[in-house]
């Protein structure tokens, strides 16, 4: 997917004033059984409903805002964000680093690069 050049220039931005993490990291995560952190897909519905990781649970970018509070009340909750490639995660991370939340990812290569290293997606 081509993606236009203002929408990269801030995802861009974005990554620069948040942190990442890798898929293999999270997979490893996923694997272990790790609990301490909280998977949210911010992609969009009808995304979410081909497919998503394992154990996410779906605020997508357009309300993650408004329902985080009420998914995520304790701020110092870890957050791993994902999203198609890892863009639209790092402009939600930045925005709930706003709102207070102390420790948020956003996993590049999102949903597609998953897909590519053949992990597990559930429907």
């Amino acid at each position: 997917m081509k993606l236009n050049r203002g929408f990269l220039k801030l995802a861009q931005a974005a990554k620069k004033r948040i942190k990442e993490t890798t898929i293999k990291a999270v997979s490893a995560r996923l694997e272990r059984g790790d609990k301490s952190f909280i998977l949210v897909d911010v992609r969009e519905e009808s995304e979410w409903n081909k497919g998503h990781l394992p154990g996410a649970i779906h605020l997508g970018k357009g309300i993650i805002e408004r329902d985080i509070e009420t998914a995520s009340p304790d701020k110092r909750k870890e957050l791993v964000l994902y999203c198609g490639g890892g863009y639209r995660s790092a402009l939600a991370a930045e925005n709930l680093q706003k709102m207070g939340y102390k420790k948020i990812l956003s996993m590049d290569g999102g949903f597609r690069g998953w897909k590519e290293a053949k992990l597990k997606i559930v429907h």
